[in-house]
């Protein structure tokens, strides 16, 4: 695989070729996810649900992020390396400009934020510095009080509209690539046809240019609640870098997500 960069991504979504993206928090995962073919590794706040056991992403700390990033980036191979910046870290852009630059300095290569519109000066600053920005919108786990839980948005038409709505203006404002989760496919379809960057999607159908999933979802390991929009690869594959290329493969074909992973 060729270093894969936002440039990669972009000219993947030209061709209307899928890309797959995983989690990852360590060094031994992540070269097990590269050299799977992964194109994008995401250092997400998720550790702190997966790896930690908190019951949301709230508790991790931007030292979290930094030093699992570290750990990633030695061996991520020619995977894109994208890391999340932690809750409240969009407090003020001054706080969102020296948090992004712990992470790149950390080793990312590219920045996820959660927000909506009203992020769109946070993003311009940090596009004029440099950094490359994923924009987070849906279901985004920081907000999770505020939604009253984890839940599908967007199935009321206004508010599907307002999420594209939202996500031409952070592209707008510079960001490279929109992430959204838990949305029903019929709008990841629609976001993907809307915007010119690409769409990463979870639980968002079949129709996004890129698809991402936890890696402990992958290989079956959660604990407790297991989202619809995941599925285990480990069970058909026997290993876990068998579990990584099935996904990978199953993400490039288009056979992953299923109906019965979508909403």
């Amino acid at each position: 695989m060729k270093t894969v960069t936002v440039s990669t991504l972009q000219a993947a979504k030209r061709a209307g070729e899928p890309f797959s993206c995983l989690t990852a928090y360590d060094a031994s995962f992540a070269e097990a996810a590269s050299r799977a073919g992964i194109e994008v590794l995401l250092v997400g706040d998720s550790l702190g649900m997966v790896l930690q056991g908190h019951a949301s992403t709230l508790p991790v700390t931007l030292d979290d992020i930094a030093y699992h990033t570290r750990c990633v980036a030695r061996t991520k191979g020619a995977s894109l390396l994208m890391a999340d910046l932690p809750f409240m870290s969009n407090a003020s852009t001054e706080r969102l400009l020296q948090d992004a630059g712990a992470l790149m300095r950390a080793g990312a290569e590219m920045v996820k934020i959660e927000g909506e519109a009203w992020m769109a000066d946070g993003i311009r600053e940090l596009t004029r510095r440099g950094v490359p920005v994923c924009a987070h919108l849906g279901l985004t786990p920081q907000m999770v009080h505020q939604f009253g839980g984890f839940k599908i948005q967007g199935r009321e038409a206004d508010r599907a509209e307002q999420l594209i709505a939202d996500a031409r203006t952070l592209v707008e404002a510079g960001a490279s690539v929109i992430l959204v989760e838990c949305v029903p496919a019929s709008l990841g379809r629609a976001m993907q046809a809307a915007l010119e960057v690409p769409v990463i999607g979870i639980g968002a159908g079949a129709g996004t240019d890129g698809q991402i999933l936890v890696m402990h979802d992958v290989i079956g390991v959660s604990s407790g609640y297991i989202p619809r929009f995941s599925k285990n690869f480990l069970a058909e594959s026997g290993s876990i870098q068998g579990a990584f290329r099935a996904y990978h493969d199953a993400v490039k074909a288009r056979r992953f997500p299923a109906e019965e992973h979508s909403f």
